[in-house]
């Protein structure tokens, strides 16, 4: 299982949201490179970066930290928010991002993510962020009229690759990871699972990986050292203990 650490983008700087409330948001760091290269020197391979500013109203405000952090934090990079169109993708892999996650537009413009899959391949996954059972989009400020497990299987036939899960009532409260949830989409889908939300403890690490996820997104617990990232990467076998 990789582990992925995340920043999450809002003005520049590294910030992290309760529950998706812009209301409630935390400024952690303010040069978002210096926290990429702290996950790298303890063995992180990878980074989840979301723009969520480029989430709520499109577009991509942040693309310059974007590309600095591809560039230069010795990570690979997957982006997501905010990206409804093949130029965003475009861009976010032309500025050196390995993947690219849609989100809104997989929701809310029907054939877009077969259409990219088709075209990118393992370049391009789904952010699928569930509040009650249903996709949340537009920045998790509106919620899709479609079960998410329904929607998860239609992806699968459309020929995404990878899904990134995100159970929003646990995201940034540093509560556990919603292993009953990973179980059951596990068993009953046939995707590559990214689990987010929740992560707070070894032991979320250490249950999700033997559920035989592809990988789980650090948050929070990071950056309020709840999370030793050094020993999570240990507990994956990514780096030797």
């Amino acid at each position: 299982m990789k582990l992925f650490p995340a920043i999450d983008l809002y003005g520049g700087q590294a910030v992290r949201l309760r529950r998706g409330d812009y209301n409630e948001m935390t400024v952690y760091e303010r040069v978002p490179l210096d926290a990429a290269r702290r996950f790298a020197g303890a063995g992180a391979s990878y980074l989840h970066v979301v723009d969520l500013e480029g989430a709520r109203d499109g577009g991509t405000p942040n693309l310059a930290v974007i590309r600095e952090l591809a560039a230069r934090s010795g990570l690979q990079v997957e982006v997501g928010g905010g990206i409804r169109s093949e130029d965003v993708v475009r861009t976010y892999l032309d500025a050196g991002a390995f993947r690219v996650i849609l989100g809104t537009a997989a929701v809310t413009q029907p054939g877009f993510a077969a259409e990219m899959a088709a075209k990118y391949g393992a370049a391009v996954a789904v952010g699928v962020d569930l509040k009650d059972g249903r996709p949340a989009i537009r920045g998790w400020t509106e919620t899709a009229d479609v079960d998410g497990m329904a929607f998860c299987r239609r992806l699968a036939a459309d020929g995404v690759r990878t899904v990134i899960v995100t159970d929003i009532s646990r995201d940034g409260l540093l509560g556990g990871s919603n292993v009953a949830l990973y179980r059951r989409m596990a068993a009953e889908l046939p995707l590559e699972l990214i689990a987010s939300g929740g992560v707070t403890t070894l032991e979320d690490v250490a249950a999700l990986r033997d559920l035989g996820l592809a990988g789980a997104i650090l948050g929070r617990a990071l950056y309020t050292g709840d999370l030793d990232l050094r020993r999570a990467l240990e507990l994956t076998g990514e780096v030797a203990p």
